[in-house]
C-alpha cells in the first residue's frame, strides 16, 4: 500500500520539478525520522502521516484515540516499528498543529504526486478510520476529508464509496437515526 513505487506521469503543468522543490518542509522534517528508509518510501510516508494528523486535527484537537490510530496505521501500513511510529505520528501532529492552512494543501497535493490510485484511496479510508476512532465522524470531520479527497484528485463517487464503509460511524447519520426512531 504506502510502500509501493508510483511511476506515474510527471505533475502537469510544465516541466517536472525536482525533488527538493517538490517536498515542503514538513515533510523534510518527518523524513528525517525515517532515514532508515529509501527517500522515495520516507517521503511518501511523511506525506502520508501528515494528512492523517490533518484529518485528526479537523476538529481543533487529537485526540489519545485518533493518535493510537495514526500509530498503529502507519505500522501496519508503512512497515514501521512502534518506536518509529510514534516519532513519526508525534512529527506531523506538531505540524499539523503548528502550519496548517496553506500546508495542508501542500503535503496532501505533494503525496498525489507521488502515489498511485489505490494509495490514495488506502489514504482516504485510514483519513476516516482516524476520525472514527472515538466512533463517531463530525460534520467538521467529514467536511475537512471531502477537501483531502478533492486534493488527492478522487472523485465524488470514490469518495461516497470510502465514506459508505463508515455510516455508522457518520454524526449526521445517526442524527437522522435518532429523529426517526424518536
Amino acid at each position: 500500500m504506502v510502500n509501493q513505487r508510483s511511476t506515474g506521469p510527471a505533475p502537469q503543468g510544465g516541466a517536472a520539478r525536482t525533488s527538493s522543490e517538490q517536498e515542503t518542509e514538513t515533510v523534510r522534517r518527518i523524513v528525517g525520522e525515517l532515514e532508515s528508509l529509501p527517500p522515495a518510501e520516507a517521503r511518501r510516508l511523511a506525506a502520508f502521516a501528515y494528512v492523517l494528523a490533518r484529518a485528526a486535527q479537523s476538529d481543533l484537537k487529537i485526540d489519545d484515540a485518533e493518535t493510537g490510530a495514526i500509530e498503529r496505521i502507519v505500522v501496519e501500513l508503512g512497515g514501521l516499528t512502534e518506536a518509529q511510529a510514534v516519532i513519526v505520528v508525534e512529527t506531523a501532529k506538531s505540524q499539523s498543529r503548528m502550519l496548517g492552512g496553506t500546508e495542508d494543501f501542500l503535503v496532501t497535493r505533494e503525496y498525489r504526486e507521488i502515489s498511485t490510485e489505490e494509495e490514495r484511496l488506502a489514504l482516504l479510508r485510514c483519513c476516516f478510520a482516524v476520525t472514527a476512532s472515538d466512533d463517531s465522524v463530525t460534520s467538521t470531520e467529514n467536511s475537512v476529508i471531502n477537501e483531502i479527497a478533492v486534493e488527492l484528485g478522487l472523485t465524488r463517487d470514490q469518495l461516497n464509496g470510502v465514506r459508505a464503509e463508515f455510516r455508522d460511524q457518520l454524526a449526521a447519520m445517526r442524527i437522522v437515526r435518532s429523529a426517526q426512531a424518536g
